[in-house]
C-alpha cells in the first residue's frame, strides 16, 4: 500500500518499486531473524522452542492454502515480467479471487453484494486519501514551502549527504508521532521534489521513505502496531510490548542506514529489467 501511494503521488513506476523491494525486504527479514537469535541467545526464555512438526504434516497444511498461493504467483509473477502492470494486475488479482470463492462456494449473492459494498467503501476512502494528498501538494507548491527549504538549505550551504541524514532524521522523529500513511501523506510533497534536485533516485527514495515509515508502526509511543499487539494480547503490558519490540526497532535503523549508505542494493534489480 505504502509503495502504491508513493507512486501514485510521485508518478514513479509501481512495478519498478515492487521489484525495487525485493532485497531490501530480504534484508528486513534477515535482520529481523538476527534480531531474534540475539535476544533468544541472551534470554532463551524469551523464546522456547516450539514443538518439531513433520514435513509430511506441513505438506498437509499447504494444500489447503492452494488458491492463495497460485493467486500470489498470477498477480505478483504477473508485475514483475512485466505482462500487465499494476493496476491490471488489481482487476485480474480480483477476477481469479472470486474464482476460486465461487468454486469453493463461498460466493453467493449475498456475499457478492457485500463484498461490491466493501470494495466501494475502500475505493471512496482510498480516493478521499490521495485528492487530500495532491490538494496539501498543490498548497505546499503554491505557499512556497519547497521553496524555502532549498533556500534554507543553500544558505547552510549542505551537502547532498547531509541533506537526506536531515530528512531520515525529520522521518525517525515524525514516527514517534505519526502512523505511516500520514507521515506519506505529509512530507513526501515536500521532500520528494527536494531529494530530486540533488539528484537522488526516485525509486530508491521510494524505497527509503517506505521502511522508514513502516518503522513508525513500532516505534513508541504511538506505534500501530504495538496497540495492536496490546489489544490481541490482553495479559501483557505495554511496557513489555515495547521492550519487546525495541530489538526489531534498532534492527530496522541498522537497514535504513545500509540502505541509504549504499543505493546499489535497492537499484541492483531494477537497473537489469
Amino acid at each position: 500500500m505504502a509503495l502504491v501511494l508513493y507512486g501514485i503521488m510521485t508518478n514513479t513506476d509501481i512495478g519498478k518499486l515492487f521489484i525495487a523491494g525485493i532485497i531490501p525486504g530480504a534484508l528486513g527479514l534477515l535482520f529481523y531473524c538476527g534480531a531474534a537469535y540475539l535476544v533468544t541467545l541472551f534470554d532463551p526464555a524469551a523464546g522456547p522452542p516450539g514443538e518439531r512438526t513433520s514435513w509430511l504434516d506441513r505438506l498437509r497444511v499447504l494444500r489447503r492454502v492452494w488458491g492463495v498461493a497460485v493467486l500470489f504467483l498470477v498477480v505478483i509473477g504477473g508485475i514483475y515480467l512485466g505482462v500487465f502492470t499494476s493496476t491490471e494486475a488489481a482487476g485480474i488479482g480480483a477476477g481469479f479471487a472470486g474464482l476460486f470463492a465461487i468454486v469453493r462456494g463461498g460466493m453467493r449473492l449475498r456475499e457478492c453484494f457485500e463484498v461490491l459494498a466493501e470494495t466501494a467503501r475502500m475505493t471512496a476512502m482510498l480516493f478521499a486519501v490521495v485528492i487530500g494528498a495532491l490538494i496539501f501538494s498543490n498548497f505546499v507548491n503554491v505557499g512556497g514551502l519547497l521553496q524555502a527549504i532549498e533556500h534554507g538549505v543553500r544558505v547552510m550551504n549542505l551537502t547532498p549527504t547531509e541533506v537526506l541524514i536531515g530528512v531520515l532524521l525529520v522521518y525517525i522523529v515524525l514516527g514517534l508521532v505519526l502512523e505511516s500513511m500520514s507521515m506519506m501523506l505529509l512530507t513526501v510533497p515536500i521532500f520528494f521534489p527536494l531529494m530530486m534536485n540533488y539528484g537522488y533516485d526516485p525509486i530508491w527514495f521510494g524505497i527509503i521513505v517506505v521502511v522508514v515509515t513502516e518503522v513508525s508502526l513500532i516505534t513508541p509511543p504511538i506505534g500501530m502496531n504495538i496497540f495492536v499487539l496490546r489489544a490481541t494480547l490482553p495479559g501483557v503490558s505495554t511496557a513489555t510490548i515495547v521492550r519487546g519490540v525495541m530489538p526489531f526497532v534498532v534492527a530496522d535503523v541498522f537497514r535504513l542506514a545500509l540502505l541509504a549508505a549504499v543505493p546499489a542494493i535497492v537499484l541492483f534489480l531494477p537497473n537489469r529489467l
